[in-house]
């Protein structure tokens, strides 16, 4: 017994040993996180400056303007500015560390870090930064009034701040963990899908894999024949503009004409560009008018905005939005029409570029702008800063990296087309690099780095009718790093918490189709097939 007891007690000291000694360890490694956070501040960065290096605890983080503490594991907070004005963050886990290195990209005009999208690379384990593109945001959304006389700006705004960023937070990131990152990733939407696609044009050794979602790639133009088109066909004579109660008419209308074409009925359309709704068949009987039908005016408004604008010439600007999901809160109602006439994000969007961008002129008038003479001064005053419409992908190719766009179907902001009729441009040109014989091998050539996957009734980046949660960036991972290229990529619909539908997102040209048989809100019932 005597032997038991002091087994025992041998025991109980040799864990208590054990416990203080992994104490001190965890206790050491949380002074070196911290010296090493603190040796930062005096990182050498060119034409930077560190302000703030400090550890954040686990949950604790709160951003600017917000009561609300973001879920975070510790990391190791780095705040500095590169001249004149690119504010950024790097953010390091302390423990877990995936070897990995993420830049988030931001939205509208930016002017903010992005400090949610930093949060959800920080939780799968990332090293990872956001910027404010060179400016701080206004009081309203899309003021570009920071850009007046200021062409350094622009040129951090278009794509030099994410650049030297980039270079910045690989620096800091080895100088932390004492090795570079294995891989680097970029993930963004919208704004950030035009960064993401900039990234791969002008500086391809940046990233070993991209992410572009709804891609504002083609900036100027987007903005003229998307922001300013759509307000002027809702705004030049205000009798055009459609209130938000009427979309829903709009939407139902779009639904019962068009939904059905896939085969099942499910409020989405699985090739918008099938439809042939015409929105004169809404027309307001003479003498009525409300929530139920459109005024000739406002069919006209329909019809412009869905058909794109187009020069003197007849030669495409940009092309127009694509019928489904009109009615669908926070599409249409946010983006096109406003609650009230001067009140749409297109409207605030297109005013401001043009306004401070291209003419810095504070009594510059939408109403006014010329198609022809107006956009092409744009074009070559901002475009070569802000257009990141370069379709000879072949450097980024070359080097080996992997790059995911993706786009929503019922997107109210760009339209969807805009980012096939790019996919199809680096086509052509991988066709000439590798002397394709056919559209086929072309497009299998341009498929071994590039894959584009439409989104069914998903608004703007997230939103719509349609499923709009899904995983790109574990797709990117097994693409560039076990060489695992994605032929589909699941995505999720989500009600009150609770998944409801999942349908898989083919890699374009091919779609979902049902399989005929069980439910249709589950994916496993769906292939993928060439229309």
């Amino acid at each position: 017994m005597k032997f038991n007891y002091f087994q025992l007690l041998t025991g109980c000291l040799f864990s208590l040993f054990s416990l203080t000694t992994a104490a001190q360890s965890i206790a050491q490694s949380t002074f070196d996180a911290a010296e090493a956070c603190q040796q930062i501040g005096k990182l050498a960065m060119a034409d930077t400056r560190v302000s703030l290096t400090e550890i954040v605890e686990q949950n604790s983080f709160t951003a600017p303007g917000s009561d609300n503490a973001i879920d975070t594991p510790a990391f190791c907070r780095i705040v500095a500015v590169t001249s004149p004005a690119v504010n950024f963050e790097v953010w390091l886990p302390l423990s877990g560390w995936n070897g990995k290195y993420q830049s988030v990209g931001n939205g509208g005009m930016a002017g903010t870090i992005s400090y949610a999208a930093m949060a959800s690379a920080l939780r799968r384990g990332y090293a990872t930064a956001s910027i404010d593109t060179g400016h701080v945001a206004g009081p309203i959304p899309f003021d570009a009034s920071w850009a007046s006389g200021r062409p350094d700006l622009i040129e951090d705004f278009g794509h030099r701040a994410l650049h030297l960023t980039t270079v910045n937070a690989k620096q800091v990131t080895e100088a932390f963990y004492r090795a570079p990152p294995n891989y680097s990733y970029y993930v963004g939407c919208s704004k950030g899908g035009q960064q993401g696609l900039m990234e791969a044009q002008r500086y391809p050794d940046d990233f070993d894999g991209i992410i572009a979602g709804d891609p504002a790639n083609d900036w100027t133009r987007f903005y003229a024949g998307s922001h300013l088109w759509y307000s002027q066909a809702m705004l030049n004579d205000e009798a055009s503009h459609i209130p938000p109660a009427k979309l829903p008419a709009l939407g139902d209308a779009v639904n019962a004409a068009c939904d059905a074409l896939d085969g099942i009925e499910d409020g989405i359309l699985q090739n918008p560009l099938a439809c042939n709704f015409k929105p004169a068949t809404l027309t307001c009987p003479l003498g009525t008018d409300d929530n139920s039908c459109l005024t000739p005016k406002q069919v006209t408004a329909v019809e412009k905005i869905w058909s794109g604008v187009s020069n003197s010439k007849g030669e495409l600007i940009y092309p127009g939005l694509v019928p489904g999901g009109e009615g669908y809160a926070g599409t249409w109602s946010t983006w096109v029409s406003g609650r009230d006439p001067f009140t749409s994000l297109h409207w605030r969007g297109g005013e401001g570029f043009f306004r401070w961008f291209v003419f810095d002129d504070a009594d510059w008038d939408f109403r006014n702008f010329d198609f022809d003479k107006d956009l092409q001064y744009a074009l070559e005053k901002v475009g070569p800063a802000v257009d990141s419409d370069d379709p000879d992908l072949r450097p980024f190719r070359n080097k080996g990296a992997k790059l995911i766009v993706y786009h929503g179907w019922s997107d109210p902001d760009i339209s969807p087309v805009a980012s096939i009729n790019y996919y199809e441009s680096v086509i052509d040109i991988i066709a000439d690099d590798t002397r394709a014989i056919n559209y086929q091998s072309a497009l299998r050539d341009t498929q071994d780095f590039y894959r584009l996957f439409m989104v069914p009734g998903m608004a703007h980046c997230s939103g719509g009718p349609g499923p709009d949660r899904f995983d790109a960036l574990s797709a990117l991972e097994n693409w560039v790093e076990q060489d695992i290229a994605p032929e589909t990529i699941i995505a999720s619909k989500v009600i009150d918490g609770e998944v409801v539908r999942t349908r898989p997102l083919c890699a374009y040209p091919e779609v979902a189709a049902y399989d005929g048989s069980g439910s249709t809100d589950e994916a496993t019932n769906f292939s993928c097939v060439v229309p």
